[in-house]
């Protein structure tokens, strides 16, 4: 039990947190056909946390979630002005500016030594959660003991900050995204403010890449912004369906991707240990594939956005 406490339980819940906010938030994404911009984001957070780490000298995480902010505020107005000026589709732009400045990210990491400072393009991609170890939990005693609790690691406590912002927003912008992701024109006519909706989505989605940026890394951002929405939406075509499916898939996929990294080779008689983030991501693309074979709502196409 106490191993369990030390070394599995905030790995799980930070999984877990990560997964639900970003599923939820990737249901809209899904169904605008804007599913790259969370990649985008998540990619693009890189470059900002550098340059942080180079004006500040420092790796806290407030300064890092600033640069990454900054930085994704600086995509979405580069996306904007390649699609204006290009005059080509969204998806095009975004494929331009996130690969662009994911790559300025890995050139700044070489270019300037910072990756000699544990910050580095595996951690960038892959997160640290095997480190996120609960030093104080060696009894169960520990859950409700305030000292024990005050040695959770910080990223917990900013994951569920983020999860219970995600809430809140679905809560209150629920019209208004609804109506906005079937027919703009008509949210616009409600009165439902379809535009600054979409910004303000945008906007939570940075808030929720960047958050677990640190801890899971942009491999399983992306997975968890794709995969569990796009195989809930292959499972119904109620909304309110779709976003049960899509948590469930996403917990399953965190559940099963932290067990299986960590005791899946034991269980094959392999000595090693796997990435948990990769290893989510793996079981989230799985469970989509399977969604794809098997879904009741695999030969129906999805309504066109508004």
């Amino acid at each position: 039990m106490s191993e369990f406490l030390m070394l599995s339980l905030v790995p799980l819940l930070v999984a877990g947190l990560c997964s639900l906010s970003c599923a939820l938030l990737g249901n809209f994404l899904v169904l605008r056909r804007q599913a790259l911009i969370g990649d985008a984001i998540s990619h693009v957070a890189l470059p900002g946390i550098v340059a942080s780490f180079l004006l500040t000298g420092t790796l806290a995480a407030p300064a890092m979630l600033v640069g990454a902010g900054a930085a994704a505020l600086i995509t979405l107005a580069l996306i904007e002005l390649i699609r204006r000026l290009g005059r080509v589709e969204s998806n095009a732009a975004m494929g331009v500016a996130f690969t662009t400045l994911f790559a300025l990210g890995v050139l700044m990491l070489e270019w300037s030594g910072a990756s000699g400072v544990h910050l580095d393009v595996e951690h960038a991609l892959y997160g640290n959660l095997e480190s996120l170890v609960w030093f104080e939990g060696t009894r169960p005693a520990a859950l409700w003991d305030p000292q024990a609790l005050a040695g959770l690691p910080p990223q917990l406590t900013r994951v569920a900050w983020v999860a219970l912002l995600v809430g809140l927003f679905m809560m209150l912008a629920w019209r208004p995204l609804v109506l906005g992701s079937f027919d703009a024109a008509f949210a616009a006519s409600q009165g439902a403010r379809p535009g600054p909706t979409q910004l303000l989505l945008v906007v939570m989605v940075a808030v929720a890449a960047i958050a677990a940026f640190e801890a899971v890394g942009s491999i399983l951002v992306i997975a968890m912004f794709i995969c569990p929405p796009a195989a809930a939406r292959l499972m119904t075509d109620r909304l309110s369906h779709q976003l049960a499916w899509s948590q469930a898939f996403a917990l399953a996929s965190a559940v099963l991707g932290v067990v299986l990294a960590g005791h899946g080779p034991g269980w094959l008689g392999i000595d090693a240990g796997l990435s948990a983030a990769g290893m989510i991501s793996v079981v989230a693309g799985l469970i989509l594939l399977l969604a794809c074979r098997f879904g009741p709502r695999r030969h129906r196409a999805a309504p066109p956005p508004g």
